[in-house]
Formats: C-alpha cells, structure tokens, sequence
C-alpha cells in the first residue's frame, strides 16, 4: 500500500533522513522506533504528506504523492489519510461530534452525511453519551478516543500516529494500543505507529527501527 524510495531530507545543513526505504502492505500495523533524533517523525511527516523529502518518492496506493500540486495533496491528504497525534489536537469551542465531523466537512461532505459517520464512531468507541461535550470535560482517554474517530471519519486506507499513548496513563494506553488492531480488524485500515512504547510496538505486525536516518531492522 506504501512505498518509499530513497527518502532525503535535510533542515538547512542537517541531514535527518539519509536514503530510507520501506514497503507498508494493506491492513498492516507497523511500529517506527528508535532513540530521539532517529528520524522517525520525520519520517511519518514525509510519509503522511505533511512535508515533502529533498529527494526520493512516496506512492500511496501506487499514487505517486510528490508530483501533485500542494492543493491536490492536501485533498488527496483529506480523504485518505487520518493522523493521531501524542496531543489529541481538539479544538476546545467545539464538541466530540463537531471536532470529528471538521474532515468530512473539509472534504465537501454533507453536514448530515459527516454527522452520521462521525455518530456511527463515536458508537463504535463507546462514546455515544459524551457526543455534546467539549474537550475540557472530557478525560484523557476520552478525547484520545474522539482524536481517533476524527482520524477515521473519511475512512482513510491508512493512519499514521505519532506516539499515539504518550499522554496518557498505562491503562489507558493500553486500550489504545488494543484499539488499532480492533479497528483493523474491522476494517481493514494501514497502520503506521511511531512510539516508544514497548508494549505496542511488539503487538505491531512489523517493527522498523531506526538509527541516525536509516532503517537499520
């Protein structure tokens, strides 16, 4: 489902990334890790599409990412990829319903159609009675939850997540962890995972694990 060709990238004269390649297949979860200033989050920004690489390619779904324009990345962005973040990123004036909604709206989606999809989330995350409430009241791994169905509201082929539980307690990080596979299971999502967190990256399909911008296993 994903492949990278001999990704570069450098932040003026520091070389981050130094020729990485990888093949990602469908309804595959895959752990990045390594020790800070590996490279492993710019990896997944470049792998995501939130920043381009100096050099190398990226096909997603054998759609070449890099040769589109930065406006038909960004929609290209919207409706196939999801990403969850250590900080779940809600916006506080709005509720669970309304922040998971914001990508089907982004992507021209009925409100009743974007509202529909997100409810059939929220259910699905036993959420259903925390759908009015803003961020504030609700608790930590409630809104990780809610950052989740959000990421999934235009049913995107893959996730990225970028140390997805490192904001949240043991217990809750491990029905985190426990979620991702549930989900593809379900429903057949890619999911690439960039962590620290032992116990998720053993229960991954797949670990790579990077040193100083290379994937060395």
């Amino acid at each position: 489902m994903i492949v990278a060709k001999n990704i570069h990238k450098k932040y003026n004269s520091l070389e981050i990334l130094k020729g990485v390649d990888l093949e990602i297949n469908k309804a595959e979860v895959v752990s990045i890790v390594g020790t800070s200033g590996a490279g492993k989050t710019t990896l997944l920004t470049i792998l995501g599409t939130l920043d381009r690489p100096n050099n190398g390619e990226v096909l997603i779904n054998g759609e070449n990412v890099f040769q589109l324009n930065d406006k038909k990345l960004a929609a290209f962005r919207n409706l196939n990829i999801g990403f969850v973040f250590q900080f779940h990123q809600l916006l506080p004036e709005f509720t669970a319903l309304e922040n998971v909604c914001i990508p089907a709206l982004i992507a021209k989606k009925s409100k009743k159609e974007a509202e529909q999809r997100a409810e059939e989330l929220l259910d699905f995350f036993n959420l259903r009675e925390r759908m009015s409430h803003k961020p504030s009241e609700l608790s930590g791994g409630e809104q990780q939850r809610i950052a989740v169905a959000r990421a999934l509201v235009n049913n995107p082929g893959v996730v990225f997540a970028d140390e997805p539980s490192g904001n949240l307690d043991s217990v809750n990080a491990n029905e985190l962890h426990q979620l991702f596979f549930k989900l593809r299971d379900n429903f057949k999502q890619t999911f690439v995972i960039v962590t620290h967190n032992t116990e998720l990256a053993k229960m991954a399909d797949r670990t790579l694990s990077m040193k100083d911008g290379r994937i060395v296993a």
